[in-house]
């Protein structure tokens, strides 16, 4: 009768599905079981030691440090040092090296020069149906060590540029010359500068210097050093232009502006060329100076040489000869005349 009395339009009762018992006993027990967890208790350890094996990243370790002593061994310092004296070594054989093949290059040129004393001249470099033969021999591959080749071949071309300069004044003169006939004088010792210069600055410095660096001589070396100071001091009069010198400069171009502005132009190239000459001048006197100190030449060499060099030379001998017969001769018929008197 308990099921008719109860009513079918009341709400039936609301079934928890989570407060089963089973269900509870199972959360209680997971929930105790994390909270409790501890993994680096004794018994997990131990756990972990008898059945199972623990990664290595999981387990703590120091890193190691490379422990540097500070002083070295007794073996350690012989052995520094033997290698230290080994490289001194082989830094002074390589420089005896060096030195024993300057030597023998330097021999090898004099030895040549003497076995070649009929070698045949190849400078200038003229046509052979030319009338006019070589007058020297250049050869800087045979005769110019290789440390003063580039010195040498650098003041070659000065030279070179030194006459091409000379050529253009020449034509800016002329041009000087056409805009104002009262500047004849120009012209004219411009031509007389060209003609007398080239060839006196090869005579006078260049061949010089090049013998000098070809057989190390202390005489050559001062004689360039006394004409080439006074080519830079000629650079610089001609890169000024004084006006009736000959010189097509700065002074004497920008006179002609206001009378003749293409004139003037013409000799300002000429100008800057006359102070490129100047500046290379000095440039290479440095650097020819630098060579110079490390050849271990010096005055009283370049005495000894001179006096060598005069002392065998053929024509002084000679003239030396003539001039003692000469006297002897005069003094003779000198005394014979005061004997026939008395």
């Amino acid at each position: 009768m308990s099921g008719f009395d109860s009513n079918p339009f009341a709400d039936p009762v609301d079934v928890n599905p989570f407060q089963d018992a089973s269900v509870t006993q199972a959360t209680s027990r997971a929930g105790e079981r994390v909270g409790e967890y501890n993994p680096f208790s004794a018994s997990e350890v131990g756990n972990y030691s008898d059945t199972t094996t623990i990664p290595i990243s999981a387990a703590t370790s120091q890193p190691a440090v490379l422990q540097t002593s500070v002083e070295q061994s007794p073996q350690a310092t012989a052995a520094a040092a033997q290698a230290n004296l080994i490289k001194q070594q082989e830094e002074l054989e390589r420089k005896a090296a060096e030195l024993d093949r300057k030597e023998q290059e330097l021999q090898n040129r004099t030895a040549s020069r003497a076995a070649g004393g009929t070698k045949e001249n190849n400078w200038p470099p003229l046509p052979k149906i030319f009338p006019v033969k070589p007058c020297f021999y250049q050869d800087f591959e045979e005769e110019i060590p290789e440390d003063y080749r580039r010195v040498c071949k650098r003041m070659y071309y000065l030279w070179m540029f030194h006459s091409a300069t000379l050529f253009l004044n020449v034509l800016a003169c002329l041009a000087y010359f056409t805009a104002d006939s009262k500047y004849g004088v120009d012209f004219g010792l411009s031509i007389l500068w060209f003609i007398l210069f080239t060839p006196v600055a090869f005579i006078c410095w260049y061949r010089p210097v090049y013998k000098a660096f070809r057989s190390d001589s202390s005489f050559s070396f001062f004689f360039f050093f006394f004409v080439f100071f006074f080519q830079v001091a000629v650079y610089i009069i001609q890169c000024v232009g004084i006006p009736g010198w000959g010189n097509s400069g700065w002074i004497s171009s920008i006179s002609m502006i206001k009378s003749n502005l293409a004139v003037a132009v013409v000799m300002m190239v000429v100008a800057g060329f006359f102070t490129v000459n100047a500046v290379l001048a000095v440039i290479l006197l440095k650097l020819v100076h630098s060579k110079y100190r490390r050849t271990g030449a010096s005055f009283t060499k370049a005495q000894q040489e001179f006096s060598q060099g005069v002392l065998t030379n053929r024509s002084f001998q000679s003239a030396a000869a003539t001039a003692a017969s000469s006297a002897a001769s005069s003094a003779a018929q000198g005394a014979f005349g005061r004997n026939q008197r008395n």
